[in-house]
């Protein structure tokens, strides 16, 4: 029977399990479902191992919950990097890495048979070709080696490049240290620093959202895809993470909210011939297929819709009419109303339409998006036009549900 090891093979099952359990806190023992409930007990001990100085534990009638609490501008460090750093490796791996740099620091150049025909006859260390060639082109396209073919030979050499070389410039250890707290791929610049041996010792973020460190492998799929303007593959998913199928999707721009963190994926869903967002978070990796050949078209289609969506909503609703909102405030008490008005409005345009009376006219393809914004005014609302006829619905209805809760009967004093 096999024993419990803090290292881990896939990080995407991990990765599920410390958002749900540990960053969201929403979830307990009981409603692990993946296997056995000592899986569960497998994955617990092994988060506590890289995060025990950041959890709290809470008792509930549904059982013990585990979170994560830190308060980001009191940290140097994002605690999930540790979650990188304990892939797991078999002893052929490791000693395959050792053996190759010790061979290849001489600076001469190897084909993947000289290599493999070294290692034999100097450390009796047996492997095929194959493995030895894969391993290589693995280090090329990390940039520990080059390549340089020769007729139809494939000849190695370990690069020139050392951080030592380059870190010796003044202010670039700050640089690092800045980038490795930064929301996009900090792991990378906080690799850097282990591995010279040093920590952040200056930057502290106040608005950090720790949890962006999970999406990073996710992100960087995408970002590839869409630079070399190929689809991808993305396992459907919804928030009971039911796995139906597989979807194809050509991804556009990465989109981050500044209210949330949420950071999403806006692509488009060639089948169905439409626009689609999707939150990163729950994104499983996506698989990269072929280079979609209408990428052009479809990215001008899209910078047009963009520019009408008030957050993520990429849906155009049938029937929908520009919504406009009239706020009542006082201009000379209340000049802070306008200013807020002026400042989230987004796409929409803002305009005085009589004495303490303002109107928030927003062109947007889903009118939807902006009723939780819309509510933030209640009680300043004077009316509300446009839109559907279902969202205006909505939306009455919502204010007599919240006056039966909240109003209390005529006869009756609001405690």
């Amino acid at each position: 029977m096999a024993g419990f090891s803090e290292l881990i093979k896939n990080f995407e099952k991990t990765r599920d399990y410390v958002r749900d359990f540990f960053i969201y806190g929403y979830k307990v023992r009981n409603d692990f479902d993946k296997k056995s409930a000592r899986t569960y007990d497998d994955e617990k001990r092994r988060v506590e191992s890289w995060l025990g100085d950041y959890l709290v534990y809470d008792d509930s009638v549904r059982g013990k919950q585990v979170a994560i609490s830190v308060d980001s501008d009191k940290i140097a460090e994002n605690p999930l990097y540790q979650a990188f750093y304990t892939r797991s490796f078999t002893d052929n791996d490791i000693r395959l890495h050792f053996l190759l740099l010790d061979i290849m620091c001489d600076g001469e150049q190897y084909t993947a048979r000289q290599l493999t025909d070294m290692l034999y006859e100097g450390f009796q260390f047996s492997l095929d070709e194959q493995t030895v060639r894969n391993k290589l082109k693995e280090y090329e396209e990390e940039g520990i080696m080059l390549s340089e073919k020769r007729g139809r030979s494939v000849f190695f050499r370990l690069s020139g490049d050392f951080a030592e070389d380059w870190l010796d410039s003044e202010g670039l250890i700050d640089a690092v240290s800045f980038f490795s707290e930064t929301q996009e791929f900090g792991l990378v610049g906080n690799s850097i620093l282990k591995m010279l041996g040093l920590k952040n010792q200056l930057f502290f973020m106040k608005h950090y959202y720790i949890v962006h460190a999970l999406e990073d492998e996710v992100m960087l799929t995408v970002l590839d895809a869409m630079e070399k303007h190929r689809t991808i593959t993305i396992k459907s998913f919804s928030r009971i993470r039911e796995e139906k199928g597989e979807i194809a999707a050509v991804p556009l721009q990465v989109l981050s909210s500044v209210q949330t963190g949420r950071r999403f994926l806006a692509a488009w869903l060639p089948e169905s011939g439409r626009f689609f967002s999707f939150r990163l978070d729950y994104m499983p990796m996506p698989k990269v297929g072929g280079v979609f050949e209408e990428f052009d078209d479809v990215m001008a289609r899209y910078r047009k819709i963009i520019k009408r969506s008030f957050g993520v909503s990429l849906y155009e609703v049938e029937g929908a009419e520009p919504l406009r909102l009239v706020i009542s405030a006082d201009e000379e008490k209340e000049q802070f109303i306008v200013e807020r008005l002026r400042r989230e409005k987004r796409c929409g345009t803002l305009e005085k339409t009589g004495e303490n009376e303002f109107t928030v006219t927003l062109d947007v393809c889903d009118p939807n998006e902006a009723m939780k914004w819309v509510k933030t005014f209640i009680g300043r609302i004077k009316r509300i036009e446009g839109g559907t006829e279902g969202i205006r619905r909505r939306f009455y209805s919502d204010i007599e549900r919240m006056y039966q809760l909240y109003g209390g009967d005529s006869d009756e004093d609001i405690q």
